[in-house]
């Protein structure tokens, strides 16, 4: 699974989870300019692919921390489900629909990721289902293999960010992990963490 959310439980905010290629420089030199558009185009196209491994549908296990940046971090909520991963738009983006549920309650939600080929980069965006309104994006790309993504963003009145960083470990495993900081990005608090196994993949 993969979003970037608030959440539908009392507790203040959650973000789903949740990535792309550097871009690649163009050179003015002299018998460099015919070559340049081909490696543009060729690290579009690999960006494009960064989620081609999540297409299909997954079994969901969330742990999430009941009330972050509070001082405490040792109540933990659980839920379990499923995330639905579908491609649209010949890959230029794809969308994320989470469903949830446990002890505490039930989160429900849609990540819309976009692909911004200019950037070498991918926008994510939670589609809050319980007010109808989008949320902050977080953006960024790959780095050895692990996704990085940040934003900004507010909590109870206050300035805060996020980062949204996700690791796939192996073909049939997958990890996300949400933090916020409110020192600038010096420490960050973890308060979401979601482990996906596929159930099926397909396009």
């Amino acid at each position: 699974m993969n979003l970037h959310a608030k959440n539908t439980m009392p507790y203040r905010r959650v973000l789903i989870p949740c990535l792309s290629l550097l871009m690649l420089a163009a050179t003015a030199a002299s018998g460099g300019a015919a070559a340049a558009p081909l490696r543009a185009s060729a690290a579009v196209e690999d960006g494009q692919r960064d989620f081609d491994w999540e297409i299909g549908t997954w079994h969901t296990t969330v742990r999430v921390l009941a009330d972050p940046l509070s001082g405490s971090a040792d109540e933990w909520l659980h839920f379990e489900g499923t995330s639905v991963v579908r491609r649209l738009l010949d890959r230029r983006a794809n969308v994320v629909e989470l469903t949830v549920s446990g002890p505490d309650g039930r989160i429900e939600g849609l990540n819309l990721r976009l692909y911004e080929p200019q950037a070498g980069r991918w926008s994510l965006t939670f589609v809050n289902l319980r007010d109808g309104l989008l949320t902050p994006s977080v953006s960024g790309r790959f780095h050895d293999g692990v996704g990085e993504f940040y934003g900004d963003d507010q909590l109870g009145g206050r300035a805060i960010k996020v980062r949204f960083l996700i690791f796939r470990q192996g073909p049939d495993r997958a990890r996300f992990e949400q933090a916020f900081s409110d020192d600038g990005g010096v420490t960050w608090e973890t308060n979401w963490i979601a482990v996906d196994t596929p159930i099926d993949t397909g396009s």
